[in-house]
């Protein structure tokens, strides 16, 4: 039982198929100017226009494919920042690290960090001083579901506020976790900049697409050749580009069956766990969630060595915490909700695909519980 998919999830048979297609197909590198390369290109543009489409995009040249969600994060940060003038950035402390990463990459050339708030249960809040600094900021970044508790943000909410105050301020949100069940688009975040992932929607890794609103510019951190339009420098991964788009395309599509599927197994999953160990605590349960995330914590059980036990039993998920040359990181996210040490590392990430069969959520429980000693 594969229970990992908001680290990656399976691809889609379109995406499969279109990038079996274009593998065969293209292979004029895009930037060229004789007939392979013009295919090639033409090709790319074409997904570009049907990318623009599905995230609301008023051109085609506002979309940018780029190498990966944490490309365009940084690209979106740091690109967005350096054109605005202004030298102050604002991100929540449940951000993707690509963001937070980013947003700190900032100081070194001068640009001040404002961390924003977050409840206990997992939603972003803006402080009082943030508006009131308005006039300095250059970009805040939102992400509009947290990929480690799956909860929703009030991103087009927030956005308005913001822009209320000072309508230069560019908003930027990272909406990975999101397209598989949620209306993603630059109009319905009130977004400037929405990042995107390939292997999040059921296509390839290693590609990814940053959208912009209308007059929105962003500085290349990549330079080189120039390519999509000197905003990111890099040889074209065409079939890569292709199947993300076909990904996207089937994902859009199948949003009301996965939301009501999915909703139903995660929702079984975590009834059956309560009710077999009622210490077991679903994070952010009161709080507005994807249908795809259950986070929990099983007091008294250490998470890295229930991940063995559970991957030894068939089921593949993730900790709240990353293990880095061996030693044990508690998760930012966590720390930021009040977690502390201990309880993050007592808590486990399922997340359940588009392709999650039926029942399998009640079947986890039951192997989740044996595993944990409940019979």
């Amino acid at each position: 039982m594969y229970l990992d998919h908001a680290a990656t999830t399976t691809m889609r048979p379109e995406a499969i198929a279109v990038l079996d297609d274009a593998f065969a197909r293209f292979d004029g590198n895009a930037s060229g100017i004789h007939s392979e390369a013009r295919r090639a290109k033409n090709a790319l543009e074409e997904a570009r226009e049907r990318a623009a489409a599905l995230v609301g995009a008023e051109r085609p040249h506002d979309v940018i494919f780029v190498g990966s969600g944490t490309e365009s994060d940084n690209l979106a940060v740091m690109g967005g920042a350096f054109a605005s003038g202004r030298k102050t950035v604002a991100v929540s402390p449940i951000e993707h690290k690509a963001v937070i990463g980013s947003a700190h990459a900032l100081k070194r050339f001068g640009f001040s960090v404002v961390e924003l708030g977050v409840t206990r249960d997992g939603v972003v809040a803006l402080p009082v001083d943030v508006l009131a600094s308005a006039g300095t900021l250059a970009l805040v970044s939102l992400m509009l579901v947290n990929n480690e508790i799956g909860t929703i943000q009030p991103v087009a909410d927030l956005a308005a506020e913001i822009k209320a105050s000072d309508s230069k301020v560019l908003i930027h949100t990272d909406a990975v976790q999101a397209f598989n069940s949620e209306d993603v688009s630059l109009m319905s975040t009130g977004a400037d900049l929405l990042t995107l992932a390939s292997h999040k929607v059921g296509g390839p890794k290693g590609v990814g697409l940053l959208a912009l609103a209308p007059g929105v510019r962003v500085d290349p951190i990549i330079h080189g050749g120039g390519q999509e339009a000197g905003r990111r420098a890099g040889t074209h991964n065409v079939a890569g580009v292709l199947a993300m788009v076909a990904a996207m395309q089937a994902s859009h599509g199948d949003r009301e069956r996965f939301s009501s599927a999915i909703s139903a197994e995660r929702d079984a999953f975590e009834k059956a766990i309560i009710a077999g160990l009622p210490t077991a605590v679903v994070t952010a349960h009161q709080s507005k969630r994807v249908p795809h995330i259950s986070h929990i914590r099983f007091p008294g059980v250490l998470a890295e060595t229930l991940l063995i036990r559970l991957d030894q039993a068939g089921i593949s998920a993730s900790a709240g915490s990353a293990c880095q040359s061996g030693a044990v990181e508690p998760s930012h996210v966590l720390d930021a909700v009040g977690f502390t040490t201990e309880a993050s590392g007592e808590c486990i990430r399922f997340s359940f695909g588009w392709d999650s069969p039926p029942g399998v959520g009640a079947i986890a429980a039951v192997t989740v519980l044996s595993v944990i000693g409940v019979s």
